[in-house]
């Protein structure tokens, strides 16, 4: 699939494949507005008679040796399946492409993201109902978000190639993605040999990834209802996860104190998690073999493409290639490290002479949204026992050292006027408490964004629009102050709150300073997608009133930026908010 611009890149990619098996789709509207899924549905439009199934290739990917024949092998292996060809190295699905090499995998499960679409292969009548389910959806999300959907509910099974069979040639963004830096492969050996294509990994329930500068994780919720995710930080994961928080704090061998210090050490810890997660879960691949082990070289690259994914988007080509064998390296250290402390949590602990001191039980109520959910790990996290309590019981009922009452986010429909708070409340006599009556405390927290948070909310409008490469609409309330607050940093303050009651019960928690409407736009262009500013009339933020002026708890401030947050917003509106918030 091309555009006229184009169309001698095509076609020199076409006259790569054996005889017959690519042919050139033109975007069927080039002058109109630039528009992906409109040039894709004409692709997954052309299938021949007879074909069983469709493969479709952007005009900017190179094949490997071995394309056609390890498709082809997978077909029959996995018939019903949506097959992606590449991921990007900054992304989740690129991160499960590792643990696949680590496991001998030649095929990986997809995890939760946008579904790869730059080299894909569909059945037939899944690639014809995803015509009829594209159409109704043009000039909105993107085709490979709009992929990912689309399988989610049709129940597709999905797998990505372990190494890929693709990698991405940056020739420039006629969609407009060239903002994002250099977007390569997490897995690209251009003479991977045909092999057998049955070793899958499939279930893995952590991603660690290296984005932004940020090593994060995605945690899968194992709770009834819908598969769900949580969007966590790497760091704050493994330290819930029992390991030291001076383990963690401990530099990587080369990671120095010069400007690329960050990099290496956001490289180390995502293999870090990496390591541990694969030992700690006996991360392994079905169907088992007698000859099945890791690829040397596949895992090599894997690894190596840890750091270079994670520092994409502020870094030229040149500047990558130069820090690739550093970052290489502490990739291969966090690795080891690890496993090593994998294999230190599972040995038994001798006993002591103090028992350690347990934590403390947290009941939250109004934990069963998308934000309560990432509100108790978050705590939990950070050592404290947290819990959902059903509504309606009493506080000294409930057993609890505390109870966080959330009922007062008005997160659920952006509409709410007045101060959004949470309490918290301290029952008698509770070892919580150093006071001998009940403490209740009000924490003010403003405009609260991130992972679990709503798009009706004036920051979340902001953001879906940007997501969906529409304008951000500002008018009469662009002057008007917003107070962000990101939920990382709302556990933060909660976490001191109840590890250290303060005096004060009165609590406000926002930025610094606070931002105008007008700025949080500039932000959301920045952070989320370049998308125009609209200054016509409209609501964009709710009336409330000023953010009450009120101390903070002692020893806490905000440390997310707002770029940096903004865009952990997105990823998950992006790819979990989008299946719980319906357009």
């Amino acid at each position: 699939m091309t555009h006229p611009k184009r169309r001698e890149a095509a076609e020199k990619l076409a006259s790569t494949a054996p005889p017959g098996a690519l042919r050139v789709v033109m975007d069927p509207d080039p002058t109109g507005t630039p528009s992906v899924l409109r040039t894709a549905l004409a692709a997954w439009s052309s299938i021949e008679d007879g074909a069983t199934h469709q493969l479709v290739v952007q005009d900017d990917m190179v094949l490997s040796d071995s394309f056609f024949r390890r498709a082809q092998r997978a077909i029959e292996e996995m018939p019903d399946a949506a097959l992606a060809l590449f991921a990007l190295w900054d992304s989740r699905n690129g991160a499960a492409v590792r643990f696949g090499a680590l496991a001998g995998a030649r095929w990986v499960g997809a995890v939760n993201e946008y579904f790869p679409c730059v080299s894909i292969i569909l059945p037939r009548r899944v690639a014809e109902g995803f015509v009829e389910y594209g159409r109704s959806r043009l000039g909105g999300w993107p085709d490979d978000i709009l992929m990912y959907r689309y399988l989610s509910e049709q129940g597709v099974p999905r797998y990505v190639s372990v190494p890929n069979l693709a990698e991405h040639e940056d020739r420039g963004s006629i969609s407009g993605n060239a903002f994002r830096g250099p977007r390569r492969s997490v897995c690209f050996l251009p003479s991977d040999p045909p092999a057998d294509e049955r070793p899958r990994l499939t279930g893995l329930e952590v991603i660690p990834f290296f984005k932004q500068g940020v090593a994060q994780c995605a945690v899968r919720i194992a709770a009834p209802g819908p598969q769900r995710w949580l969007h966590l930080d790497c760091r704050r994961y493994l330290e819930g996860a029992g390991v030291r928080a001076s383990l963690l704090r401990a530099a990587p061998s080369r990671a120095g104190d010069g400007a690329g210090a960050d990099d290496v050490r956001g490289t180390w810890l995502t293999a870090f998690a990496m390591g541990l997660v694969e030992r700690r879960d006996r991360v392994s691949c079905t169907p088992h073999g007698p000859g099945l082990s890791p690829d040397r070289a596949v895992v090599a690259e894997a690894l190596a493409t840890i750091g270079p994914g994670g520092i994409s988007h502020a870094r030229t080509e040149e500047q990558i290639g130069e820090r690739r064998e550093e970052l290489a390296h502490a990739a291969w250290e966090g690795l080891q490290a690890g496993r090593e402390a994998a294999d230190d949590l599972a040995r038994p602990r001798r006993s002591r002479r103090m028992p350690p001191s347990r934590p403390r039980r947290v009941g939250v109520l109004g934990a069963a949204t998308p934000l309560g959910e990432h509100l108790v790990r978050g705590l939990t996290d950070r050592g404290h026992l947290a819990t959902e309590l059903a509504p309606g019981k009493p506080d000294d009922d409930s057993g609890c050292a505390a109870v966080v009452d959330l009922s007062g986010l008005h997160q659920a429909d952006g509409k709410a006027e007045g101060d959004a708070h949470l309490t918290v409340r301290l029952p008698r006599d509770s070892e919580a408490s150093p006071l001998p009556e009940p403490a209740t405390y009000t924490l003010h927290v403003g405009d609260v964004y991130g992972p679990g948070c709503s798009r009706h909310t004036p920051i979340g409008r902001m953001v879906w629009n940007a997501l969906r490469s529409h304008a951000v609409v500002v008018g009469k309330e662009a002057d008007h102050p917003l107070h962000p607050l990101h939920v990382s940093d709302l556990v933060d303050a909660l976490s001191v709150v109840l590890s250290t009651p303060p005096p004060i019960r009165d609590l406000t928690l926002a930025g610094p300073e606070p931002c105008t409407v007008a700025d949080m736009a500039e932000a959301v262009r920045r952070a989320v997608r370049p998308v125009p500013i609209e200054t016509e009339e409209g609501a964009c933020a709710a009336a409330r009133r000023p953010l009450p002026g009120g101390a903070r708890p002692p020893g806490w401030a905000p440390t997310t930026g707002l770029d940096r947050g903004l865009h952990s917003f997105a990823q998950w509106l992006a790819y979990e908010g989008v299946l719980l918030m319906p357009d």
